[in-house]
């Protein structure tokens, strides 16, 4: 019913409806949505849903006179990302390896069509928000997705799981997957960079004491959700990301922290646990071969168990990539050059890849695709910081905030896991990047038209076009 909505009234206004699918991500990884329909690979309700968003946008973009904007360098560097994307894909076409088994008839739009169909939402917000309305809405649709997924972890991970860590663990990793459908280290990080978004959004606002409280009150919940996923890493980066944004501009919140952390460990002892996990003999994990091979004190911090095996991984990664530091070996490598299996007949060890981003960007690409990728996000981060340092708009300090927490999550994050591929969890932060490049254009066209401007009257400029003078009959 909720897709039927959205497909009829993207006739009328298909940027609302773009949003209704964004929030719509938050149930699209549930086991009981259909992934394909009448046997037809990719034919999914959402999947139809951006189809008619996409039909509209092409026969409405003329008449809402959108023009495609987007900044030169952004846009050389994001056809650049997809051109790595396409040839690692190409790569692992042409030589398959041991990943022949794994990769079936859904290799073409698995590894290629979704890497950049989850980027198209964000796209399309760039090029429909045209008004501080749409923006609005735009925002309430990214942080609404997070909002619904906190309140899944909610529903399904009762208070009394988080009592321990064992039982946070155990739950957390049955339950999630099962009800939710995204992995809870994958829902970790998009959380833990969430609850700063929707923070950041208090800008927005304007100090409206009862939407106010119940901002902070929805990232409060999110903090909370976020706890209950047990992802270590996931509470790493949610303290990273805090602490990267409370001294870019809220500095009198890091007085708060020490008191936040003490309610986390009080509310949820089960999190304390998961962190102290390896440094204790009791927290230590056991596995036969790789005490065989590496003898360690027991009464010393165990970084097998503190990095769940990572420490065992990363120095065959790292040298497999000194064999071809340049170009790597396209999409999937891990499988592909047979490190997943040795890495199970050695150590009982499975990683299908390499549990971070960064060693996975340089084993699929080499150095020349790494220093593509990377230094897009960078840029994104730079501009998000210039915008949530700028007083002199609240859009400007809520965009950028919102963007901010969620690349910073991503980056972060993928020391020890994540991936720079598109997928589900990162449609978040896509649109998140569309609606904030959309007001850098904006806030640079005003700048340059209107020098000394600041307060509401920087605000009424934004988005403001100057009327077009009608011509007259044959006036050329």
């Amino acid at each position: 019913m909720f897709l039927s909505v959205i497909i009829i009234y993207s006739w009328r206004d298909w940027y609302k409806s773009l949003c209704g699918l964004i929030l719509l991500m938050a149930f699209t990884e549930h086991p009981d949505m259909p992934k394909t329909m009448l046997g037809i690979q990719g034919l999914n309700p959402w999947n139809i849903g951006l189809f008619f968003v996409l039909l509209s946008w092409v026969l409405n973009r003329g008449r809402e006179k959108l023009s495609w904007d987007m900044p030169r360098h952004i846009k050389y560097l994001l056809l650049l990302y997809f051109a790595v994307v396409l040839v690692g894909f190409f790569r692992m076409v042409s030589d398959q390896g041991e990943a022949e088994k794994l990769l079936g008839e859904g290799l073409f739009s698995e590894y290629l069509i979704n890497s950049i169909k989850w980027v198209i939402p964000g796209l399309l917000l760039f090029h429909g928000c045209n008004s501080r309305s749409r923006l609005m809405i735009g925002l309430a649709s990214l942080l609404g997705l997070y909002f619904l997924l906190g309140v899944q972890v909610i529903r399904w991970m009762p208070p009394g799981a988080a009592i321990t860590g064992q039982t946070l663990s155990e739950r957390s990793r049955k339950i999630i997957l099962n009800e939710i459908g995204y992995h809870r280290v994958n829902l970790s990080m998009m959380l833990a960079g969430a609850s700063w978004a929707v923070f950041a959004f208090r800008p927005m606002l304007k100090k409206r004491g009862l939407l106010v409280f119940i901002i902070v009150m929805a990232a409060l919940s999110l903090v909370y959700a976020q706890a209950l996923t047990a992802g270590r890493a996931g509470y790493v980066t949610w303290g990273v990301v805090g602490l990267i944004l409370c001294t870019i501009r809220w500095r009198k919140y890091l007085l708060f922290a020490p008191i936040l952390v003490i309610a986390i460990t009080l509310a949820i002892p089960g999190v304390v646990e998961r962190m102290s996990q390896g440094f204790t003999r009791e927290t230590r994990d056991t596995n036969p071969k790789i005490e065989e091979i590496y003898k360690s004190d027991p009464d010393e911090p165990d970084m097998y168990t503190i990095l769940a095996g990572r420490n065992i991984a990363w120095p065959f990664i790292i040298d497999k990539i000194d064999e071809s530091p340049f170009i790597g070996y396209g999409r999937l490598a891990m499988v592909r050059t047979g490190l997943k299996s040795f890495l199970w007949e050695k150590f009982g060890e499975s990683f299908p890849h390499p549990h971070n981003a960064y060693l996975e960007m340089l084993l699929d690409n080499g150095w020349i695709g790494f220093l593509i990728v990377i230094p897009f996000y960078v840029i994104i981060l730079w501009q998000s910081i210039s915008l949530f340092r700028d007083s002199r708009s609240f859009v400007f300090v809520a965009i950028g905030g919102v963007t901010c927490a969620l690349v910073l999550a991503l980056l972060v994050a993928s020391m020890g896991s994540q991936t720079f591929y598109p997928r589900e969890g990162s449609v978040g932060m896509w649109c998140a990047i569309g609606l904030m490049l959309r007001v850098y254009v904006e806030r640079k066209r005003v700048s340059s038209l209107n020098r000394g401007i600041s307060g509401q009257d920087f605000e009424n400029a934004l988005w403001a076009r100057p009327a077009r003078k009608k011509r007259k009959k044959f006036d050329f």
